[in-house]
Formats: structure tokens, C-alpha cells, sequence
């Protein structure tokens, strides 16, 4: 399972960090498991079941807000420099995970996408920290999935947390009906 999750999330080497590195890939291997989707299916469902007809998939608009958070992290370092820090390693982790809740958030029934009782009852923000906690990630990463989505919106957001929520909303907002 893990090379099919490095298949559909080659960002997950961009982690320097080996030890942190292995952490995203078994949460994410953990959420696969414990979900109704299969690494194809991410490939091939819709990132959201509140757009309609939406034709862009899961791990398409996930990739996405990862390489967006990554390019806005690099130009801020650019221009910045040392007026700004910025883990790169605990922003590519937390951007990989902020949406790894939603696997729990899925079910099948009769072969149709539907919301989970889960997903009804608890948003991925807690479900993916949850997985997180599960798999010793540090705090700062904990910190971007819990306020990556709406749910952060009143709390202080860490400058890898702002960018990884902006990323992810430019990559969302478009599509919103």
C-alpha cells in the first residue's frame, strides 16, 4: 500500500525529514485503509460532494494546493529572507494531510459517492488530526489540518498554516458554485 500512496503523492517526498516523511505515509496509508476509497478511486472521485458535477478530483485539487503552497512558500522566502521562517518540511506535511480526514467522510452504497455517517457528524479538520495524533505528527502539522477549512478561521493561524489555508481555498473557491 504505500508505494500505491507514494504513486498518487510523489509530494510526500519533497519532506526532508525522513522520520516525518514516513509519519504522512503511514497516516495516509491508514486513512486508505480504514476508508471505502481505494488510491484509484482518489484519482477519479470529486474533491467535494457540495460542488455539482464537479470534474476535478480529489487528488487533483489536493496536489494542486500542495504545489501552490509550496510555490507561495518559496516566493515569500524569496522575497522576504530572513524577515520571514518557514518550514518547508512541517508546510509539504501539513499540506499533504489537510484533507486526509475526508477519506473517512466518503461511503458507497449501491456504488454511488454519498456522505458517511461520519462525515455527517465530524469534518475532516477533527478526523484528520485525529489521524495525525495517531501517527506521533508533530503539533505544527496538527495545527495546519485543524485550520486549514473554516473551522480556523477565528483562531491564530501559524504563516504555515495561512499559506497551506490560502492554497487550499484558491484551489476550492473557483469551482464553488
Amino acid at each position: 500500500m504505500k508505494e500505491k500512496v507514494l504513486s498518487i503523492w510523489p509530494e510526500i517526498n519533497l519532506i526532508q525529514s525522513k522520520d516525518l516523511r514516513e509519519k504522512v505515509l503511514d497516516c495516509w496509508v491508514y486513512a486508505i485503509e480504514n476508508s471505502v476509497l481505494t488510491p484509484e478511486d482518489l484519482e477519479v472521485i470529486p474533491f467535494s460532494l457540495l460542488i455539482k458535477d464537479c470534474k476535478i478530483s480529489f487528488m487533483n485539487h489536493k496536489r494542486t494546493a500542495v504545489q501552490l503552497s509550496v510555490d507561495i512558500a518559496k516566493r515569500m522566502k524569496d522575497n522576504f529572507r530572513d524577515e520571514i521562517k518557514i518550514d518547508m518540511d512541517i508546510l509539504i506535511a501539513g499540506a499533504i494531510l489537510i484533507d486526509v480526514g475526508k477519506l473517512i467522510e466518503y461511503d458507497k452504497v449501491e456504488g454511488k459517492l454519498m456522505t458517511s455517517k461520519a462525515g455527517h457528524l465530524l469534518r475532516h479538520p477533527f478526523s484528520g488530526v485525529s489521524m495525525a495524533d495517531r501517527f506521533g505528527l508533530p503539533y505544527e502539522v496538527q495545527h495546519i489540518i485543524a485550520y486549514h477549512a473554516k473551522e480556523g478561521d477565528l483562531a491564530k493561524r501559524s504563516v504555515e498554516a495561512i499559506i497551506v489555508h490560502h492554497a487550499d481555498f484558491v484551489s476550492f473557491e473557483p469551482f464553488k458554485a
